[in-house]
Protein backbone atom coordinates (compact mmCIF):
# COMPACT_ATOMS: atom_id res chain seq x y z
CA UNK A 1 0.00 0.00 0.00
CA UNK A 2 1.32 3.58 -0.78
CA UNK A 3 -0.62 5.16 1.81
CA UNK A 4 -0.32 3.95 6.14
CA UNK A 5 -3.61 5.79 6.55
CA UNK A 6 -7.38 4.82 5.13
CA UNK A 7 -9.58 6.85 3.37
CA UNK A 8 -13.14 6.97 2.39
CA UNK A 9 -13.22 6.49 -1.64
CA UNK A 10 -14.95 3.30 -1.85
CA UNK A 11 -16.85 3.94 -5.52
CA UNK A 12 -15.28 7.18 -5.42
CA UNK A 13 -15.04 8.46 -9.17
CA UNK A 14 -11.37 10.13 -10.09
CA UNK A 15 -9.58 11.38 -12.98
CA UNK A 16 -5.64 11.40 -13.31
CA UNK A 17 -3.99 12.79 -16.05
CA UNK A 18 -0.13 11.68 -17.16
CA UNK A 19 -1.03 8.76 -15.56
CA UNK A 20 1.55 6.83 -17.51
CA UNK A 21 4.53 7.12 -15.16
CA UNK A 22 6.34 9.11 -12.07
CA UNK A 23 4.12 11.00 -10.33
CA UNK A 24 0.91 10.16 -12.32
CA UNK A 25 1.39 6.70 -11.77
CA UNK A 26 1.58 6.66 -8.11
CA UNK A 27 -1.20 8.61 -7.33
CA UNK A 28 -3.46 6.66 -9.76
CA UNK A 29 -2.29 3.35 -8.10
CA UNK A 30 -2.67 5.00 -4.48
CA UNK A 31 -6.85 6.15 -5.42
CA UNK A 32 -7.64 2.42 -6.62
CA UNK A 33 -5.40 0.81 -3.62
CA UNK A 34 -8.08 2.86 -1.69
CA UNK A 35 -11.00 1.82 -3.65
CA UNK A 36 -11.53 4.35 -6.27
CA UNK A 37 -12.82 4.30 -9.85
CA UNK A 38 -9.85 5.46 -11.60
CA UNK A 39 -9.47 6.82 -15.07
CA UNK A 40 -6.26 7.43 -16.48
CA UNK A 41 -5.14 9.72 -19.26
CA UNK A 42 -2.01 10.48 -21.27
CA UNK A 43 -0.85 9.71 -24.60
CA UNK A 44 0.95 6.51 -24.46
CA UNK A 45 -1.70 3.66 -23.74
CA UNK A 46 0.92 0.86 -23.47
CA UNK A 47 2.32 3.25 -20.10
CA UNK A 48 -1.21 3.33 -18.93
CA UNK A 49 -2.06 -0.08 -19.56
CA UNK A 50 0.94 -1.13 -17.49
CA UNK A 51 -0.33 1.64 -14.36
CA UNK A 52 -3.57 -0.40 -13.90
CA UNK A 53 -2.65 -3.86 -14.81
CA UNK A 54 -3.23 -5.34 -11.28
CA UNK A 55 -6.50 -3.29 -10.18
CA UNK A 56 -10.06 -4.63 -11.76
CA UNK A 57 -10.98 -3.99 -14.94
CA UNK A 58 -14.09 -2.60 -13.81
CA UNK A 59 -12.16 0.13 -11.56
CA UNK A 60 -10.04 1.42 -13.91
CA UNK A 61 -10.23 3.32 -18.03
CA UNK A 62 -7.91 4.03 -19.88
CA UNK A 63 -7.56 7.27 -21.87
CA UNK A 64 -5.34 8.25 -24.46
CA UNK A 65 -4.82 11.42 -25.26
CA UNK A 66 -2.82 14.62 -25.59
CA UNK A 67 -4.22 17.02 -23.03
CA UNK A 68 -2.13 19.77 -24.53
CA UNK A 69 -5.15 19.24 -27.19
CA UNK A 70 -8.17 20.70 -26.48
CA UNK A 71 -10.14 18.24 -27.95
CA UNK A 72 -8.62 15.48 -26.30
CA UNK A 73 -8.95 16.98 -22.79
CA UNK A 74 -12.43 17.61 -23.35
CA UNK A 75 -12.85 13.37 -24.88
CA UNK A 76 -11.06 12.13 -22.03
CA UNK A 77 -13.24 14.37 -19.45
CA UNK A 78 -16.22 13.43 -21.25
CA UNK A 79 -15.45 9.52 -21.59
CA UNK A 80 -15.01 9.38 -17.49
CA UNK A 81 -18.19 10.83 -16.77
CA UNK A 82 -20.07 8.83 -19.17
CA UNK A 83 -18.48 5.54 -17.46
CA UNK A 84 -19.18 6.54 -14.26
CA UNK A 85 -21.73 8.60 -14.59
CA UNK A 86 -19.98 12.12 -13.04
CA UNK A 87 -16.61 13.11 -11.49
CA UNK A 88 -15.35 13.52 -7.89
CA UNK A 89 -11.95 14.28 -7.72
CA UNK A 90 -9.27 15.16 -10.97
CA UNK A 91 -5.98 15.17 -10.23
CA UNK A 92 -4.01 17.13 -13.02
CA UNK A 93 -0.84 15.78 -13.54
CA UNK A 94 -0.12 15.64 -16.54
CA UNK A 95 3.34 18.57 -17.53
CA UNK A 96 6.33 18.92 -19.16
CA UNK A 97 9.94 19.98 -18.13
CA UNK A 98 12.78 21.72 -20.84
CA UNK A 99 15.71 23.14 -19.56
CA UNK A 100 17.20 26.60 -20.65
CA UNK A 101 18.12 30.13 -20.42
CA UNK A 102 15.94 32.95 -21.55
CA UNK A 103 18.48 32.80 -24.20
CA UNK A 104 18.20 29.13 -24.84
CA UNK A 105 14.28 29.07 -24.51
CA UNK A 106 12.68 28.49 -27.96
CA UNK A 107 9.31 29.81 -29.54
CA UNK A 108 9.23 25.95 -29.42
CA UNK A 109 9.86 24.54 -26.00
CA UNK A 110 8.04 27.80 -24.50
CA UNK A 111 4.66 26.46 -26.80
CA UNK A 112 5.12 22.50 -25.82
CA UNK A 113 5.47 23.90 -21.82
CA UNK A 114 2.83 26.36 -21.91
CA UNK A 115 0.60 23.91 -24.08
CA UNK A 116 0.89 21.63 -21.41
CA UNK A 117 1.24 23.17 -18.32
CA UNK A 118 -0.86 25.97 -18.11
CA UNK A 119 -3.24 25.85 -21.39
CA UNK A 120 -4.11 22.51 -20.30
CA UNK A 121 -5.02 23.12 -16.95
CA UNK A 122 -7.71 25.47 -18.17
CA UNK A 123 -8.88 22.92 -20.52
CA UNK A 124 -8.81 20.56 -17.45
CA UNK A 125 -10.78 22.55 -15.02
CA UNK A 126 -13.23 24.13 -17.98
CA UNK A 127 -14.04 20.45 -18.78
CA UNK A 128 -14.83 18.70 -15.68
CA UNK A 129 -16.22 21.40 -13.72
CA UNK A 130 -19.49 21.20 -14.23
CA UNK A 131 -19.16 17.28 -12.89
CA UNK A 132 -17.09 18.72 -9.88
CA UNK A 133 -19.77 21.16 -8.45
CA UNK A 134 -22.05 18.42 -9.34
CA UNK A 135 -20.47 15.84 -6.62
CA UNK A 136 -19.06 18.81 -4.53
CA UNK A 137 -15.35 17.44 -5.72
CA UNK A 138 -12.27 18.65 -5.41
CA UNK A 139 -9.42 19.57 -8.50
CA UNK A 140 -6.09 19.57 -7.25
CA UNK A 141 -2.77 20.36 -9.76
CA UNK A 142 0.38 18.61 -9.18
CA UNK A 143 2.82 22.24 -9.85
CA UNK A 144 5.96 22.43 -8.66
CA UNK A 145 8.22 24.48 -5.53
CA UNK A 146 9.87 25.75 -9.15
CA UNK A 147 6.65 28.15 -9.16
CA UNK A 148 7.36 29.09 -5.62
CA UNK A 149 10.24 30.60 -6.85
CA UNK A 150 13.06 30.57 -9.55
CA UNK A 151 15.86 28.14 -10.86
CA UNK A 152 18.57 28.06 -12.61
CA UNK A 153 17.79 26.92 -16.26
CA UNK A 154 14.16 27.20 -15.75
CA UNK A 155 12.83 30.41 -17.01
CA UNK A 156 10.36 29.04 -19.31
CA UNK A 157 8.86 26.00 -16.56
CA UNK A 158 8.83 28.11 -13.72
CA UNK A 159 7.27 30.62 -15.15
CA UNK A 160 4.21 28.49 -16.13
CA UNK A 161 4.45 26.68 -12.74
CA UNK A 162 3.47 30.18 -11.06
CA UNK A 163 0.73 30.28 -13.61
CA UNK A 164 -0.72 27.07 -12.32
CA UNK A 165 -0.42 28.04 -8.75
CA UNK A 166 -1.91 31.96 -9.43
CA UNK A 167 -4.65 29.74 -11.45
CA UNK A 168 -5.33 27.44 -8.71
CA UNK A 169 -5.73 30.27 -6.27
CA UNK A 170 -8.19 31.99 -8.59
CA UNK A 171 -10.14 28.64 -9.21
CA UNK A 172 -10.64 28.09 -5.19
CA UNK A 173 -11.97 31.85 -4.92
CA UNK A 174 -14.63 31.35 -8.00
CA UNK A 175 -15.89 27.69 -7.00
CA UNK A 176 -15.52 27.52 -3.29
CA UNK A 177 -19.41 28.86 -3.08
CA UNK A 178 -20.35 25.47 -5.43
CA UNK A 179 -18.69 23.27 -2.98
CA UNK A 180 -15.75 22.15 -5.30
CA UNK A 181 -12.43 22.79 -3.84
CA UNK A 182 -8.89 23.79 -6.00
CA UNK A 183 -5.42 23.02 -4.58
CA UNK A 184 -1.98 22.29 -5.98
CA UNK A 185 0.69 20.54 -4.65
CA UNK A 186 4.68 21.55 -5.25
CA UNK A 187 6.96 18.67 -5.17
CA UNK A 188 10.65 19.16 -5.27
CA UNK A 189 12.89 17.28 -7.28
CA UNK A 190 11.63 13.77 -6.93
CA UNK A 191 13.57 10.13 -7.35
CA UNK A 192 11.84 8.60 -10.79
CA UNK A 193 12.82 6.96 -13.92
CA UNK A 194 13.10 9.94 -16.03
CA UNK A 195 15.30 11.63 -13.11
CA UNK A 196 17.69 8.87 -12.04
CA UNK A 197 20.00 9.22 -13.90
CA UNK A 198 20.86 13.07 -13.08
CA UNK A 199 20.56 11.68 -9.23
CA UNK A 200 23.15 9.16 -9.71
CA UNK A 201 25.36 11.94 -10.69
CA UNK A 202 27.71 12.15 -7.38
CA UNK A 203 28.05 16.27 -7.98
CA UNK A 204 24.59 16.99 -8.79
CA UNK A 205 23.35 14.79 -5.79
CA UNK A 206 25.67 16.87 -3.25
CA UNK A 207 24.46 20.62 -4.16
CA UNK A 208 20.60 19.04 -4.34
CA UNK A 209 21.14 17.19 -0.75
CA UNK A 210 22.12 20.66 0.55
CA UNK A 211 18.82 21.60 0.03
CA UNK A 212 16.62 18.63 1.48
CA UNK A 213 15.96 18.89 5.28
CA UNK A 214 14.88 15.30 5.31
CA UNK A 215 17.86 14.35 3.66
CA UNK A 216 16.33 12.17 0.60
CA UNK A 217 14.76 13.06 -2.70
CA UNK A 218 11.28 12.90 -2.91
CA UNK A 219 9.67 9.75 -4.59
CA UNK A 220 6.42 9.52 -6.38
CA UNK A 221 4.79 7.82 -3.49
CA UNK A 222 4.86 10.67 -0.90
CA UNK A 223 3.57 13.23 -3.53
CA UNK A 224 0.67 10.72 -4.42
CA UNK A 225 0.41 10.33 -0.25
CA UNK A 226 -0.48 14.21 -0.14
CA UNK A 227 -2.97 13.75 -3.37
CA UNK A 228 -4.88 11.05 -1.23
CA UNK A 229 -5.20 14.01 1.74
CA UNK A 230 -6.14 16.91 -0.38
CA UNK A 231 -9.19 14.93 -2.00
CA UNK A 232 -10.44 13.77 0.87
CA UNK A 233 -12.91 14.52 4.14
CA UNK A 234 -9.86 15.39 6.39
CA UNK A 235 -9.24 18.41 3.64
CA UNK A 236 -12.90 19.72 3.59
CA UNK A 237 -11.63 23.14 4.67
CA UNK A 238 -8.79 23.27 2.61
CA UNK A 239 -8.70 25.00 -0.45
CA UNK A 240 -6.60 27.49 -2.69
CA UNK A 241 -3.39 26.34 -1.10
CA UNK A 242 0.03 25.26 -2.84
CA UNK A 243 1.02 23.01 -0.54
CA UNK A 244 5.26 22.04 -0.98
CA UNK A 245 6.26 18.17 -1.17
CA UNK A 246 9.64 19.09 -0.65
CA UNK A 247 11.43 17.41 2.22
CA UNK A 248 12.16 20.95 3.76
CA UNK A 249 13.54 22.34 0.73
CA UNK A 250 11.71 25.30 0.55
CA UNK A 251 12.50 26.19 4.75
CA UNK A 252 15.82 26.89 3.26
CA UNK A 253 17.70 30.01 2.61
CA UNK A 254 19.90 28.97 0.39
CA UNK A 255 22.90 28.64 2.49
CA UNK A 256 24.68 25.64 2.12
CA UNK A 257 24.97 22.48 4.19
CA UNK A 258 27.24 23.09 6.69
CA UNK A 259 31.17 20.93 5.85
CA UNK A 260 30.54 17.66 7.63
CA UNK A 261 26.64 17.95 8.78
Amino acid sequence: MIAWARYPYNGSRVLVTGGGSGIGRAIARAFLEQGARVAISGRHADALRETVAEFPVDSTLVLEGDMAVRSDVEECVAAAAAVWGGIDIVVANAGLSEAGTIDELTDESWQRMRSLNVDGMIYLARASVRWLRESRGSFTAISSIGGLGGDWRQVGYNATKGAVNTLVQSLALDLGRDGVRVNAIAPAFTATRQTQERLDDPVFWSALRDRLALDRPATPDDVARAALFLASPDAAYITGVILPVDGGTTASSGTPRPLGY
